[in-house]
């Protein structure tokens, strides 16, 4: 890409903050893209407080503050000498389009895991796990799902559209395999008797090491392909106030951080970081949480190369 060419990776650290890490931005799938951020501006299958569509213009924002480090710590690797990235942009849909969205989800990430690209979304509540979802399958088939959150969102009785039914409806689709599934961080309640993903909650996730926290998840998904996805409100509401369904009792940033730069040996296929809702923020915790959770999730699929 020549000089003239205005794009985030050659701006400073409070230049032209469009992207997130100063990835390119691009649309391009050609062979020198390894992986791919985009974003799902859309938060209308949210239970509690609204906002979170504009989570992937705040995840971007604060990694602003982590573009000054070559070398993320304690990575001793740049991450561009291991995977190229781009930023896809945000994803268009009609508002008020249920539908719409999902279609566009599924054709846009679909586009992106069938070139070969390891796809890192950004939302926007988190229902829209369910078309990413979909989209991956139709590459990699059934997947293990890997799933920090503080609620395990497989209520039966929700909706069609309902961030907190997805991954009931992932499960009755086929998508998702439960036994090989792990959600982590889990403090609310859920059906204990019938459920059939294997549940490491808020209490045993803080009264247990990172490296335990590892251990299981990896016994959990065995070599099958992973969708790991990150709900912000996993974080203890003092390290991310800045969503629409806070639970107090949450994992801390560092002990997460320290459990995802242990899964480089797992098959991960795609990711994503939601639930973001930055007007409830202070002081961009919440959303330089996200960032660095996701640089992190980058730089985990990087090691494995």
């Amino acid at each position: 890409m020549s000089d003239s060419n205005l794009y985030g990776a050659k701006s400073n650290t409070y230049a032209n903050i469009f992207t997130f890490m100063g990835f390119p931005l691009s649309r391009d799938l050609n062979e020198q893209v390894d992986a791919v951020v985009m974003g799902i501006p859309y938060d209308l299958a949210t239970s509690g407080r609204a906002g979170t569509r504009f989570g992937p213009t705040g995840i971007r924002q604060a990694s602003s503050q982590l573009r000054w480090e070559e070398k993320r710590w304690p990575w001793t690797f740049e991450l561009a000498d291991k995977l190229r990235v781009i930023d896809y942009g945000d994803i268009g849909f009609v508002d008020g389009n249920h539908a719409g969205m999902v279609a566009s989800v599924m054709e846009e990430a679909g586009k992106i895991i069938a070139a070969g690209k390891i796809l890192l979304s950004f939302g926007g509540d988190h229902y829209v796990s369910l078309p990413l979802i979909r989209a991956v399958t139709k590459q990699h088939g059934t997947l293990a799902l890997l799933h920090f959150d503080a609620h395990t969102d497989t209520n039966a009785a929700g909706g069609d559209y309902d961030h907190g039914a997805m991954f009931h409806l992932a499960h009755k689709e086929g998508l998702i395999d439960p036994s090989q599934s792990i959600q982590i961080g889990i403090r609310t309640e859920y059906n204990y008797d019938a459920h059939e993903f294997t549940v490491l909650d808020g209490p045993w996730a803080n009264g247990h090491t990172a490296d335990e926290i590892i251990k299981r998840i990896r016994e959990a998904v065995g070599d099958m392909p992973v969708y790991m996805t990150f709900d912000i409100d996993c974080l203890d509401p003092a390290y991310a106030p800045g969503t629409g369904t806070p639970v107090a009792g949450g994992m801390t940033t560092d002990k997460v951080l320290q459990v995802i730069r242990g899964l480089s040996e797992l098959n991960i296929v795609a990711m994503d970081v939601m639930e973001v809702a930055p007007a409830y923020d202070h002081a961009e915790l919440t959303s330089l949480a996200a960032a660095t959770l996701a640089l992190e999730m980058l730089y985990t699929v990087a090691a494995s190369r």
